[in-house]
């Protein structure tokens, strides 16, 4: 049973590892800080956001969004990176996760799992299916979203700054 109401920044999504805030504003210096490491973004079609003004209009795009979160460490209130919901469509009863980054010292830990825990959990409270975009040359989130469970979907091509960028759409379904 799905809610008719979906509050894609919902102020109350943590567990013992992480908290996941709305994002705002002032936490843009922080952010940019996390994400000025060009490893980070290696395997992402848009490779830029590790300089100021690549990273911007990422941000921005998060704000505007309504549905971006800030991830930050559980006990030390230290900044992980950012996540968002994006694509809700209530006719298919879907929502996809994605614009996620991490710093990379956060790698290979339980921050990744425990953030799209949170999220599809609370997502499936309001949906039926959670849907992940992946660049076809990002290998280290295409293995992290199987990890989750999901399955490839389809192949597709997404369009960002007037280049076709070829990505996979992944999708976990609720259980019944």
């Amino acid at each position: 049973m799905t809610t008719p109401y979906f509050n894609l920044q919902p102020n109350n999504l943590e567990d013992n590892v992480i908290k996941l805030i709305p994002l705002e504003e002032q936490h843009f210096e922080g952010l940019f800080e996390a994400a000025s490491d060009p490893l980070i973004w290696e395997q992402h079609p848009s490779k830029d956001r590790s300089n100021r003004e690549g990273f911007r209009t990422f941000f921005d795009a998060g704000l505007e969004s309504k549905g971006a979160f800030l991830i930050l460490d559980k006990q030390t209130n230290e900044i992980i990176g950012t996540t968002r919901y994006y694509d809700y469509k209530p006719e298919n009863s879907s929502i996809a996760i994605g614009y996620t980054f991490l710093a990379r010292k956060f790698w290979g830990g339980p921050y990744n799992k425990s953030c799209k825990k949170l999220l599809i959990d609370y997502a499936f409270q309001h949906v039926n299916s959670v849907l992940f975009h992946v660049g076809a040359e990002n290998f280290r989130s295409q293995k992290a979203v199987l990890k989750l469970g999901a399955e490839k979907a389809r192949d597709m091509i997404i369009t960002a700054n007037g280049v076709d960028m070829p990505y996979f759409e992944y999708e976990l379904k609720k259980k019944e």
